[in-house]
């Protein structure tokens, strides 16, 4: 065999086995062997732990593992590519448009169109028809790298002020751009080759907007049925008008406020937007105590249920009343009884972990008035132990309860509905990137976690991100099912936090090692903070507020 020959191929590592290929080959062309036979489909690549799109060419000897449209990395690519399509279908349909991604809702993302009037069912009809011809084209996405000023011009054309206003806080002289036909556009994050690869979706309409809908996880790689939300709905609505009143519409506005050293104020603000709606809460707690005496407190990982309680007691102190709490943990079954996992692991989070007979019955017989002996669960020895810990509340007096289950009515089955009082809490982002750049809930909730756990339990950022999907799968199981169930939601999400978090998250993500299976997502959080400009002076975030939950310096924490 010639020297040619031999330097004319590479070797790819693909599922434990090796490849040969010609030198220069795309990741696209390789995929084509390795495509799941059910309903999930190839979107990108690892190349020796580096996130790489498919039309990347392997160029010498590498490993090589494929990412599916189902996978949460590939679910945004997908998710990214899809959108752009959605964007330039309604610019097409109704000139002068504009267009912004707002948030996820019923597994989907809920999107605007700013027309010149509101669009209607048929609308999202003539949208979806018009992607479906997009897609059908099989149109590539091409990337070019352009200077800023350049990509300036492009998004002040298209009235895309939003990332016009971002890119002065850019560090690098030059942007990727993607193309999708004529349309140009900046996406924080990578795209499916082609339009081709997005044919399983559907548009909602969801008055005044639409949702995009496209496959998951937890359907196998079907599209999800659409489900109505209408609580949360209202709740996000808020967030907007909150963003309103703080006159902050993307990351660019909030870059300009602590750049200006106008953070001081706008803190106040935010943080007196979040006294005064857990004081309306308790409020409205009050209103009904004598016939609602059992506060029950939900809401997934990071949410700051933790400080929230604790602000919502105070508050019902303030008007007159004297709450308790007690812990679900404290009722944990025996460590012999408690259920298993698919992997045969201890599963903690199942609802009968908990002793549902033991727990309602002390329920009971507290909101009778009678005093109960409360057990302690003591971690180490796996098993519920009686200490003398007693209770005894009276009539009109708030029992609160905090934790994964309390929305679901199974676990106070022996408590009539209108008895309870259900709130669900969670960090509902209102400050998105740009018009097309989302900030997910869920990343929010992650920097939080990865900032709290170093700080309080000893973990890496590699370890919180190995937990995640373990705390995402049970979130999906016992929270978000029942998030509808509530009689009040409360936001948690500070329209600066991220800022804060920065500096203190930027570090831990740094530590996670090339070689480990997280790299990637590390690398994804890390780009997205650097949309930030640090907050470096806390003087302001008082010390009751949600946020020193998890950076510390909290009053109730520390």
């Amino acid at each position: 065999m010639s020297m040619t020959s031999l330097t004319s191929k590479i070797a790819a590592v693909i599922e434990n086995k090796t490849y040969h290929y010609t030198k220069g080959i795309s990741l696209e062309e390789i995929s084509k062997e390795f495509q799941p036979k059910d309903n999930q489909l190839v979107v990108a690549a690892l190349v020796d732990n580096e996130l790489k799109e498919l039309n990347y060419k392997l160029d010498e000897d590498s490993e090589v593992k494929f990412i599916t449209n189902i996978s949460s990395i590939g679910a945004r690519i997908y998710q990214r590519s899809l959108v752009f399509v959605f964007i330039r279908a309604c610019m097409e349909i109704f000139s002068d448009c504009r267009v912004t991604v707002e948030h996820s809702i019923s597994k989907g993302l809920y999107c605007e169109i700013h027309y010149k009037r509101p669009i209607d069912q048929q609308d999202v009809e003539r949208i979806e028809g018009r992607m479906r011809e997009i897609i059908e084209e099989n149109v590539p996405f091409t990337k070019s790298r352009i200077p800023v000023d350049e990509a300036k011009d492009i998004f002040r054309e298209y009235g895309q002020l939003g990332k016009v206003k971002l890119m002065k806080y850019r560090e690098k002289p030059y942007i990727n751009i993607y193309q999708c036909g004529w349309l140009k556009n900046y996406f924080y994050g990578y795209m499916v080759p082609t339009t081709g690869y997005l044919k399983s979706f559907k548009l909602q309409f969801y008055s005044p907007g639409v949702v995009i809908q496209f496959p998951t996880l937890e359907c196998n790689g079907q599209l999800p049925e659409f489900e109505e939300h209408p609580k949360l709905f209202k709740v996000f609505r808020e967030a907007e008008k909150w963003g309103e009143i703080l006159q902050i519409d993307y990351v660019a506005a909030l870059n300009d406020i602590i750049v200006s050293r106008r953070e001081g104020e706008f803190i106040r603000i935010a943080e007196a937007l979040h006294e005064k709606k857990i004081a309306e809460l308790a409020d409205k707690i009050t209103e009904t105590i004598d016939k609602k005496q059992l506060i029950l407190i939900a809401g997934p990982s990071s949410s700051g249920k933790t400080t929230f309680a604790q602000r919502l007691m105070i508050q019902l102190k303030v008007n007159g009343l004297n709450p308790v709490s007690i812990s679900l943990d404290d009722y944990f079954v025996d460590r012999e009884h408690t259920p298993r996992d698919q992997s045969g692991e201890y599963d903690f989070e199942a609802l009968h972990a908990i002793d549902i007979n033991l727990f309602n019955n002390d329920l009971n017989r507290l909101l009778l008035g009678e005093e109960v002996d409360i057990p302690t669960f003591n971690f180490h020895t796996g098993s519920r132990e009686y200490k003398g810990k007693k209770l005894q509340i009276k009539h009109g007096q708030p029992l609160i309860l905090e934790g994964i289950h309390a929305l679901n009515d199974e676990l106070t089955n022996t408590i009539p509905r209108d008895k309870k009082v259900k709130i669900y809490i969670s960090a509902l982002t209102q400050l998105n990137i740009d018009e097309h750049n989302r900030i997910p809930t869920t990343d929010t909730r992650l920097i939080r976690r990865i900032v709290r756990d170093h700080k309080y339990r000893s973990n890496d950022a590699e370890r919180t991100l190995f937990l995640w999907n373990s705390v995402r799968r049970g979130e999906e199981r016992n929270i978000f099912p029942y998030q509808e169930e509530a009689d009040i939601m409360f936001n948690s999400a500070l329209v600066y936090e991220l800022s804060v978090l920065k500096k203190y998250a930027e570090p831990l993500l740094r530590q996670v090692d090339s070689t480990s299976n997280y790299y990637s997502e590390a690398k994804r959080l890390l780009k997205f903070l650097n949309y930030f400009v640090a907050l470096e002076n806390e003087i302001e975030i008082p010390r009751t507020s949600i946020i020193r939950e998890f950076i510390g310096n909290s009053s109730f924490h520390d």
